[in-house]
């Protein structure tokens, strides 16, 4: 470093990777400095400078003494030791001692009190949080989540149907052939520990996990406009069971909520998903795998009138950023997990799943939310891509034979109740997935209350567009029948 590269840095003043000290004489106060810069990404300590970025300049005696108590501070009061770099800058204010330290790559690093520290902004702070020192062990490789048994699991927690099956089609046996208990053989390839299921084996093969895993389910919702802050929704589902049933039923969630395209396909088939389904599919099994289970928070999947959002625990690990994911770097966090998973769900482990999903859609933003300790995957519905660009848009929402038929049964204002009857339907869940959301989503009805979605005075009535199409469909019977 020159003298001129000095001044530069000491004028932008301190920041998360710049500390100015006048001097130095506590080899504690010094560690703590180096224990933050090695937990933080790296840093370096300016001697010889004051708070504003003054030089004040050291003697010689001075730097043999700091050298000395530098190298003692990082040896004898940093476990695991740290190796800083130390350089002189002569200045015309006197000479400047820089003690660098690279981020380290045994994380945590502590002081001789056992205390972590990080840098926060141009200060350092003592990390307290459980969650942070967590994650931290776990980017060291210390301490996998899905590696940790669940507490008060027993081997009744374990579906051993699903699990044989899986052993079976996995590894060539069946339970018996292989004459060990099942969770002995659930230890013996990651999936248990200490004679319990971990996390990732109860995920993965559990009878309802989330009486164990409170928060590892889905949060499904769509709303009908494109604000969270709506307190209205036209659907919403807490979507728990297996990995598996997880994927599954937020794979259907998706689907029903999203508009079907004709694609030139005949007027009376499904059509094709708005968003091509392999992206959908990709992003959900990488919010599913991938997520942070030592954050207290859900996998959360809401569908909005010109996105799909996909949120998942936890930010990106170390310091991977979205650039790099775009283009197949990875960094596994559940590594048992995504091991078992990659022949259980549509899932590679390679990295390859984000370049695929927008190799089919290039429309995703890929959000990596530090401060909120989130990943978000943004998928832009078709529509509202092409009206931003100025286009004319390609499709239109296809309308299932069910809508049809919703439509042409509707007479001014019905309740739920009376559209089932006129239908002859009795199973609320199919009339709602097949018929009534369609119906909302494609704008097709619409509520009476839309505030209160769920009063009991809610009505549905057919919109101008609902009420063009309806004569549409039902002008070729009534000329079927003349």
């Amino acid at each position: 470093m020159t003298e001129t590269e000095l001044l530069h840095t000491l004028a932008r003043g301190e920041d998360s990777r710049h500390q100015f000290k006048r001097d130095a004489t506590n080899a504690d106060g010094i560690a703590a400095e180096l224990t933050a810069f090695a937990n933080s990404g790296g840093g370096s300590i300016y001697l010889g400078v004051e708070d504003d970025g003054r030089i004040t300049g050291l003697d010689a005696p001075s730097v043999r003494r700091l050298n000395q108590l530098i190298g003692n501070a990082a040896s004898q009061h940093v476990r695991p030791p740290l190796h800083p770099r130390t350089h002189n800058v002569y200045t015309a204010q006197g000479l400047v001692m820089v003690a660098t330290v690279s981020e380290g790559l045994n994380k945590p690093y502590m002081d001789l009190q056992g205390r972590v520290w990080v840098k926060n902004g141009s200060d350092k702070r003592h990390v307290t949080a459980r969650e942070e020192l967590q994650r931290m062990f776990q980017q060291a490789g210390l301490l996998q989540a899905d590696q940790i048994p669940v507490r008060d699991a027993t081997g009744n927690d374990i579906n051993a149907r699903d699990f044989s099956r899986y052993f079976e089609r996995r590894y060539g046996h069946s339970l018996d052939q292989a004459g060990l208990p099942l969770l002995q053989l659930m230890e013996n390839i990651g999936l248990a520990r200490d004679r319990a299921p971990n996390l990732a084996g109860l995920l993965l093969f559990g009878n309802q996990p989330q009486r164990r895993l409170p928060v590892c389910f889905v949060a499904a919702a769509c709303f009908p406009g494109t604000q969270l802050s709506d307190s209205r929704y036209l659907d919403s589902e807490n979507i728990g069971g297996t990995l598996e049933e997880q994927y599954r039923h937020g794979m259907s969630f998706i689907k029903r909520n999203l508009h079907h395209v004709q694609g030139g396909r005949g007027v009376n088939t499904l059509g094709q998903l708005e968003i091509p389904e392999q992206a959908l599919e990709e992003l959900l099994v990488n919010a599913l795998i991938h997520r942070d289970f030592f954050t207290s928070a859900t996998v959360r999947l809401f569908i909005f009138a010109d996105r799909v959002e996909i949120i998942s625990p936890g930010h990106l690990p170390d310091h991977l950023t979205p650039q790099q994911i775009r283009t197949g770097v990875s960094n596994r966090r559940n590594s048992v997990l995504a091991e078992h998973a990659s022949h259980i769900l549509p899932y590679r482990g390679l990295g390859t799943g984000i370049p695929r999903a927008l190799g089919v859609w290039s429309h995703i933003d890929l959000v990596d939310d530090r401060v909120a300790n989130q990943f978000k995957a943004v998928v832009w519905r078709a529509a509202p891509l092409s009206e931003r660009a100025g286009d004319t848009p390609q499709v239109t929402p296809q309308v299932t034979p069910q809508v049809n038929t919703l439509l042409v049964t509707l007479e001014g204002e019905m309740s739920r109740q009376a559209l089932m009857a006129a239908l002859g339907l009795r199973d609320r869940k199919h009339f709602s997935a097949a018929y009534l959301l369609p119906a909302l989503s494609g704008a097709w009805i619409e509520m009476t209350l839309p505030d209160k979605p769920n009063s009991r005075l809610q009505r549905y009535r057919r919109t101008p567009q609902g009420q063009a199409q309806a004569s549409h469909v039902a002008r070729p019977q009534r000329e079927g029948a003349t």
